[in-house]
């Protein structure tokens, strides 16, 4: 065999080897490492529909007017985490926790948090996921890291409201992954029942699915390699960051929650989590709505479903 051929090859697998590992470091920087994600801000998937009417100066008043307790939680490995805690009208023992969206912050889930005061009563309490918002951390775990500190914000109000407490949990995108991930741990019987809204399966199939349609890219061996770096630098793999496993695992009543336009997360999604649900389940498709936005796109539907739902499980 010619050795200049030889050299050539071996030069251009070493090539392609660095730029694939150039590769994992962008993409580990883009997607996972706690900067700027502003490149969100463009994507139409994320747009929300114009026709929807919407009011959000009157959620910032409302957000602004409460008197909101900052609460501190260390994580299991050792993450200064903070949530705010907001008490009901009445005195009450039932709780939700509210689990925001990727690159978010507590404060975007507002018209949720109004929405449980207001019509239903409860506490709530709204945590900044770890690398996020006002918790420490230096990189975003898609859930699967986060799915542990739900399980100790919930132990946090048990021990606050005692044995009584009844809890749900209701979480929106990258916050609908991370309730789905904590519905497949040893929860407590205080924890009644969970909401997931535009959750993904898991963040291998999110990453692969976003590299096709941000990227035009095919996901190996990117992928990969942005995975195996992430298991160095932050302890996981996209592969085990799968809410598909551990809602085969959940015993607590979940409502599926999805738009029928959503190409962020895409709908198809939500039927094979509603399919490895095994426990009591129920499913809201809104059929108009897009990532996120199926609460502002037919709020009543979204309203009457969750009343059902929460029905007496949380009396």
């Amino acid at each position: 065999m010619n050795i200049g051929f030889i050299w050539t090859l071996i030069g251009l697998l070493i090539l392609l080897a660095a730029i694939v590992i150039a590769g994992s470091f962008y993409f580990y920087r883009k997607a996972v490492a706690r900067v700027s994600k502003s490149f969100l801000k463009a994507d139409p998937g994320l747009q929300a529909n114009p026709d929807i009417e919407r009011d959000p100066g009157s959620d910032k008043n409302w957000w602004d007017a409460q008197p909101f307790q900052i609460m501190d939680l260390t994580a299991e490995d050792g993450l200064k985490l903070k949530a705010y805690y907001l008490s009901a009208a009445e005195p009450t023992t039932r709780t939700v926790i509210l689990a925001h969206g990727y690159a978010r912050e507590a404060s975007i889930m507002v018209a949720f948090a109004r929405l449980y005061h207001e019509k239903y009563g409860f506490n709530i309490l709204l945590p900044d996921a770890r690398g996020h918002g006002a918790s420490e951390g230096r990189y975003i775990g898609f859930g699967w890291h986060e799915r542990l500190d739900y399980v100790k914000w919930i132990q946090f109000m048990i021990d606050r409201q005692g044995t009584e407490s009844r809890i749900m949990l209701h979480g929106v995108s990258m916050g609908a992954a991370t309730v789905m991930m904590t519905s497949g741990e040893q929860l407590p019987d205080q924890v009644k029942c969970i909401v997931e809204d535009c959750g993904y399966t898991s963040a291998e199939d999110e990453l692969s699915y976003q590299l096709r349609r941000m990227y035009h890219l095919p996901a190996f061996p990117l992928l990969q390699t942005t995975s195996l770096l992430t298991k160095l630098r932050a302890g996981y793999s996209f592969a085990e960051a799968s809410a598909l496993k551990q809602v085969e695992k959940n015993s607590k009543p979940m409502l599926f929650i999805h738009g029928g336009k959503d190409v962020f997360v895409p709908t198809s999604m939500v039927y094979k989590l509603y399919a490895s649900c095994r426990a009591e389940k129920q499913m809201l498709l809104i059929p108009e709505a897009g990532h996120g936005d199926a609460f502002l796109t037919d709020p009543q539907a979204y309203k009457r479903e969750l009343t059902a739902f929460i029905g007496t499980r949380m009396d």
